[in-house]
């Protein structure tokens, strides 16, 4: 929920009151000043009395603290400045990123937010505090870009970031609407993590991109079952690949079994696969016995098909994208995120 005017304002008084009352030799407490002067006024404008001398204050306030809208206020706030030369400028919205903080520390600029991130820097004053994750995070917002039809955009997107596509394309591509493509992109935009060009947009920040989709990622949206087989692992996953090819199933190895073909450095006991077919009947065509415990392969039925997008055949055997193994493991229990980091630092980051 997006806080009012007032809210904000009230709550940039209180973030701005907290990072100054450390500073042990201010003479007087903070005191707003109004600024009533023509058109071109800030939200906000504060003095603060040090020892050399008073130092002022504007602070131009947003309720998102995105880079998009972080550089808009950080051109607004050099606008500010022309005219009042002698004051410090501010940015401040609920949550700053690290990438919006770059941004305001590259102009000379200060930001604060309300989760406790801010760096001011002026006279003898340096504070600086950063590190506080997004307590305001926008769970629509998040939805909106991580939901199962949205992702079929970004597995497009990541699985070749330096190629540019015009709306149009990715919308065939990624087989959704051309409203949906729009909205995502709107989303990156605000991020800054595409680029625009004149023949169309590239993604710009796939690790940024990857990270956050990770975050908000559950392999468990899937609907997993598991089994046991007294065949081993490698003949487990070449019989998975000659029955469903033969059935016309669609298939894919993911988790630790396809991590193991594009990182072979990743060590398993347990097979995992994506089929298109409930898992009681792969189950029954493959031999495997469900169980609650001492499982040695999992089965994924998928939550959407776009999991398939970037399947590749490795040694006769299908194997989902590296990004969709990635997002699998990163969050899977036991040795799930080291395989994961290994297949990103082994496959991911060298082909970006």
């Amino acid at each position: 929920m997006k806080l009012t005017e007032n809210e904000i304002r009230q709550r940039t008084w209180e973030a701005l009151a907290i990072c100054t009352e450390g500073i042990p030799f201010l003479k007087e407490p903070l005191t707003p000043i109004e600024l009533s002067e023509g058109n071109l006024r800030p939200d906000l404008a504060a003095r603060i009395t040090l020892p050399e001398g008073e130092q002022r204050i504007l602070l131009e306030c947003k309720n998102v603290g995105e880079p998009r809208v972080a550089r808009n206020a950080v051109n607004q706030i050099l606008r500010y400045l022309e005219r009042y030369p002698d004051y410090y400028g501010v940015f401040v919205a609920p949550y700053i990123s690290p990438r919006s903080a770059e941004i305001c520390s590259k102009e000379g600029i200060g930001y604060l937010d309300f989760a406790g991130n801010c760096r001011l820097c002026f006279g003898k004053i340096y504070i600086e505090r950063k590190g506080t994750g997004n307590p305001f995070a926008e769970r629509r917002d998040l939805r909106s870009l991580y939901s199962p039809k949205a992702s079929r955009i970004l597995r497009v997107l990541l699985n070749d970031p330096k190629r540019v596509w015009k709306v149009e394309g990715l919308v065939e591509e990624a087989d959704v609407s051309l409203g949906l493509v729009s909205k995502v992109k709107a989303l990156l935009r605000d991020r800054e993590w595409i680029g625009e060009q004149v023949d169309g947009f590239a993604l710009t920040e796939p690790e940024a991109l990857l990270q956050e989709w990770s975050q908000n990622y559950r392999f468990s949206k899937n609907d997993v079952r598991d089994f046991y087989s007294l065949k081993s692992v490698p003949e487990i996953e070449l019989q998975i690949a000659d029955v469903l090819a033969q059935r016309s199933v669609k298939y894919a190895l993911t988790g630790f079994s396809g991590a193991a073909r594009l990182a072979p450095l990743v060590r398993y006991q347990r097979v995992m696969a994506y089929v298109d077919d409930t898992q009681e009947d792969v189950a029954s065509l493959l031999g495997l016995k469900k169980v609650t415990s001492g499982a040695n392969v999992s089965l994924f039925t998928p939550y959407d098909h776009g999991v398939f997008y970037g399947t590749r055949e490795i040694g006769g055997i299908l194997v989902a994208s590296s990004v969709q193994i990635y997002l699998d493991l990163i969050g899977y229990r036991g040795r799930g995120e080291e395989a994961a980091k290994e297949l990103f630092g082994q496959v991911i980051r060298p082909r970006w």
